[in-house]
């Protein structure tokens, strides 16, 4: 006796079999945090195919280096009756810290004429009474442990004409320690691969890819200074306290399942 099968039947079973696949696929793609497309710190994307799996993780690293550099910011104002006297008062000023800057092993390369403003100064009238001139020099001191002593002689050359608007400290010296953050985020991500890999009872296979995600390097700190400095004493030294300032680096890595 002959069987046939309705073709319809056919049908219907095919298209069960394949939605059963669709969901499967769809449940092993799914994941677990960050927004679609934009992988978040210490998240991991987990997908599989016919071929292989796929585990996707974010690591870091971070270290902590201590700056090495200061960069000074000061200005010098004179006001004379005249655009000429003004500005020549100014200049034996800028002159006199630039010098002793010079002497105190700061060298010529690292101090910068930074910015120069000239403007009248006027009377309840609007008559111009005097002409007001503003100086400003950047001195890169790339030895702290004279820097406080290098401030302090700039100021006291300089006198009440002088003010010093702002210091940074930065970390110049970056190499090894990125090259440390960046082992650091390695390893980071190896061990959160693993620790999926291990829950789902899964080798973890060989490195697919790696991309890195963020190389956070250090903004320099900064400190104003409202008030000129120029009562220090023959003997003062202003301290100064470097601290420390930390770098990050992000790497993505996928790994083989």
């Amino acid at each position: 006796m002959a069987i046939s099968t309705s073709p319809r039947y056919v049908a219907a079973a095919t298209g069960v079999a394949a939605a059963a696949l669709l969901i499967g696929a769809f449940i092993i793609g799914t994941h677990d945090g960050g927004s679609p497309g934009t992988p978040a710190a210490n998240a991991a994307t987990l997908t599989a195919s016919q071929s292989a799996g796929r585990i996707t993780v974010t690591g870091t690293g971070t270290v902590t280096g201590v700056p090495n550099q200061l960069v000074l910011s000061m200005s010098v104002q004179a006001t004379g009756s005249d655009v000429t006297s003004a500005l020549n008062q100014a200049n034996v000023t800028v002159r006199k810290v630039r010098a002793v800057l010079r002497e105190r092993g700061v060298a010529a390369a690292d101090i910068q004429t930074s910015d120069l403003n000239i403007s009248p100064n006027y009377n309840d009238n609007g008559v111009v009474t005097s002409y007001g001139v503003s100086e400003s020099l950047t001195a890169t001191l790339n030895h702290l442990k004279a820097a406080g002593s290098q401030i302090g002689a700039a100021v006291r050359a300089g006198g009440n004409a002088v003010s010093i608007d702002n210091v940074a400290l930065n970390l110049t010296s970056t190499g090894p320690l990125m090259a440390a953050a960046r082992a650091q985020a390695v390893a980071n991500a190896r061990t959160q691969a693993e620790q999926y890999a291990r829950a789902l009872g899964e080798p973890l296979g060989p490195v697919v890819s790696v991309n890195p995600v963020q190389q956070q390097q250090p903004a320099p700190i900064e400190f104003g200074v409202a008030n000129p400095a120029a009562s220090l004493s023959q003997k003062s030294r202003i301290p100064v306290s470097p601290g420390t300032q930390q770098l990050s680096v992000s790497v993505t890595v996928v790994y083989r399942t």
